[in-house]
């Protein structure tokens, strides 16, 4: 699946539009993941309907909001609208994580050829491996909600690594799989030394009040002392 958009640019449908187009960060969005590519138009009132359909999909297995570990999901608009404007009209509403790539890419017409896409709106879903689960999930979206994913989870024979999924990691410069792991481990261990300094330093503290007590103390009786030797003088 990776190949698939290897040398190509993904763009995150987020308020800055970031780019992807190193390798690094193609391959960790896109490895070990169900994609889905769709297919549609703003223009098109069949797209329209399917679209808050397909959104409020995505962010029921994608959004903390909604769930704890994000799923190893993906997806992908693959715009077939007559202009820029109207491709953005239909991003506009959809949710932060959808990638989609720039209205002047070429590839675009390249994968509705490569996937024979003739109807809109068409999701294909794709396995890790890059075959086809469904030439066209729209319709069992429509029927059975977020279920669909589970059943192409168990197809896919896919490994839910939910310990590296926690938003918590999510926009991480990672350099290997066990890097969340990884600074998860050290982090703990930084809590347990600020654990450790703040119990000295409260005992520090408790014993620097004791002793500023017992030298009050004895400046007290000093001073009393002194006032009696006064006297008997």
């Amino acid at each position: 699946m990776v190949d698939l958009f290897l040398n190509h640019v993904l763009v995150e449908n987020n308020w800055d539009q970031d780019e992807l187009n190193t390798e690094r960060e193609i391959v960790a969005i896109l490895e070990n993941r169900i994609l889905l590519l769709l297919f549609a138009s703003a223009e098109n009132e069949k797209c329209q309907e399917f679209a808050p359909v397909l959104n409020d999909f995505f962010k029921r297995l994608k959004d903390p909001a909604y769930i704890e570990y994000p799923k190893l999901l993906t997806l992908i608009y693959i715009s077939l609208d007559q202009s820029e404007e109207q491709q953005e009209r239909f991003l506009k509403d959809m949710h932060k994580k959808v990638l989609f790539l720039a209205f002047e890419d070429p590839y675009r017409k390249e994968l509705q050829a490569m996937f024979k896409v003739k109807d809109i709106p068409t999701l294909v879903v794709l396995r890790p491996d890059c075959s086809v689960l469904s030439p066209n999930a729209v319709q069992d979206i429509c029927r059975f909600g977020t279920d669909c994913f589970h059943n192409w989870q168990e197809s896919a024979e896919l490994v839910e690594r939910t310990f590296m999924l926690n938003e918590e990691f999510d926009n991480l410069n990672m350099r290997t799989a066990t890097d969340p792991v990884r600074r998860l481990k050290y982090r703990t261990e930084d809590d347990k030394r600020k654990k450790r300094w703040w119990k000295l330093w409260g005992k520090g503290k408790a014993g620097n009040e004791e002793v500023e007590e017992k030298e009050g103390a004895w400046d007290t009786k000093r001073k009393e002392g002194d006032k009696g030797t006064w006297r008997r003088r």
